[in-house]
Parts: C-alpha cells; sequence; structure tokens
C-alpha cells in the first residue's frame, strides 16, 4: 500500500491510502496535515499504516514539527496510531472535544490531551480550526469535527463515507449518491433522532470544501450536499419509525 499525497486548499494536505479488499470498489483512508506555524494532523490512521502514512506527511513537512494531533473519534482508523505520532512528535499533544477526552483520551492517550469545548477555536498560527461537537454523528458519543475557518474547509470525519479510489482527490461532482450507496452498504451510521438537525448545523457554516475521512473530498456548494445528506438521513429515521 501506498499513500497518495495531494493539497486541497491553501496548506492543507491529505494523505490518502488505498486498501482494495474492503468492499469490491475498494476503500480509501485520509489523513490530513495543516501547515501552520503549529501544524495539526487530522486522522491519525491505524497502526498497519503508520509507517506509509508518516512517509507522506515527512514530505510534507518536518513530522518532528507536528503541535496538535485531532480525530473525529475514538476508532482505530482515525486514533490507532495516535501514540506512534506522539512519539514522533514530541512537542505535539492530542486535543479533542470535552467528552472524547473525559471517556477515552485521558486514558489512552500517552501525553494528556487538551480537550476543547463545542464551538471553541484553535489558533494554529495562520490557521483556525473550530471545533464541533457531533455526538452520535454518524457515530460513537464523543463524535466531533473541526472546521478551518481562513480556507472555509469542513473536515467531515466518516460523513460523506464513499467506497473506491478516492480520485479525484477533491472535485465538483456531487458526492452524496455515492455515499448514500455506501451508507446502504455498510449501515455504519447509528441513526440518531438528531442526525438531520446536526448536519444541518454544519451546513450553515456554508464551507467552500469537505475533506472526506473515506473518499474524494467536494468543493463546490457544501450548504447543498450537506443538505441533501441531512434529507437522506431524514427518510432513514422515517423508514426505521
Amino acid at each position: 500500500m501506498q499513500t497518495r499525497v495531494d493539497q486541497i486548499a491553501d496548506g492543507i494536505t491529505r494523505l490518502s491510502t488505498f486498501v482494495p479488499d474492503i468492499s469490491p470498489a475498494g476503500f480509501t483512508f485520509n489523513q490530513y496535515l495543516i501547515k501552520a506555524a503549529r501544524p495539526m494532523l487530522f486522522h491519525c490512521g491505524g497502526r498497519g499504516l503508520f509507517a506509509s502514512v508518516s512517509k507522506a506527511a515527512a514530505s510534507v513537512l518536518p513530522v518532528e514539527s507536528l503541535r496538535w494531533i485531532s480525530f473525529g473519534h475514538v476508532e482505530s482508523d482515525e486514533s490507532g496510531s495516535m501514540n506512534d505520532w506522539l512519539a514522533l512528535a514530541p512537542n505535539a499533544q492530542v486535543v479533542h472535544g470535552q467528552t472524547g477526552c473525559l471517556v477515552s483520551l485521558n486514558d489512552l492517550a500517552a501525553r494528556p490531551p487538551r480537550a476543547l469545548a463545542d464551538g471553541e477555536v484553535l489558533d494554529l498560527g495562520g490557521k483556525r480550526v473550530r471545533w464541533i461537537d457531533t455526538p452520535h454523528v454518524p457515530h460513537g458519543w464523543e463524535s466531533g469535527l473541526i472546521y478551518e475557518e481562513t480556507t472555509g474547509t469542513l473536515f467531515t470525519g466518516d460523513l460523506f463515507t464513499h467506497v473506491g479510489k478516492g480520485e479525484p482527490a477533491i472535485g465538483g461532482a456531487s458526492i452524496v449518491p455515492i455515499s448514500m450507496e455506501t451508507e446502504e452498504m455498510f449501515h455504519a451510521s447509528s441513526l440518531a433522532p438528531h442526525m438531520p438537525a446536526t448536519i444541518r448545523r454544519l451546513a450553515a457554516l456554508k464551507p467552500q470544501r469537505l475533506a472526506v475521512m473515506h473518499g474524494s473530498c467536494f468543493e463546490g456548494d457544501c450548504a447543498a450536499e450537506l443538505e441533501a445528506l441531512a434529507a437522506y438521513y431524514e427518510r432513514k429515521l422515517k423508514e426505521a419509525a
């Protein structure tokens, strides 16, 4: 497996590894580097991908310069190699929502994490990331996302997950249809009653691009993409009821 490196916005780089034997179309695992005075890695990746991903990251910036490490929720493909990154970057600190720190990361992280309140902004020096609590959306009590304010980039975590090679790295074609197909394949979402409202809260940000964890990123009318995804889950909730 090789990790592909693509810039998707000013100072934001996607590190993408394609795994062919997950689903008939294969599956991608994406991590993101945010270059700033105090760089951030969003998504760590599983331990099995660490060698490939860290090598790719080193082609973008000195990995020991990382200051912040974050992810959407505590799960192997998002946080599995967290402590490997902390060992590689001695000044790095995990940053996550208050729930994630309380229930998992205070114990799991090799160094004490920093907890952010819902809506709190972390100044990276040239970039600004806002933490947004999204409990149980798409799954996990401690789930949350970040929004990079200077580029208008919403890091969507497992929202908009879709199969395939994740090519192009970023494009303008809607990713909602294939995301719905993938949800019907994996049934990975928790279908929480507040799910549509949570996604519509993200749409209200009117982001310029969506940095997806599994699949291609999207640039264009992101509010419309988020509204379409919220409407899909609204229909799923009604069907389940």
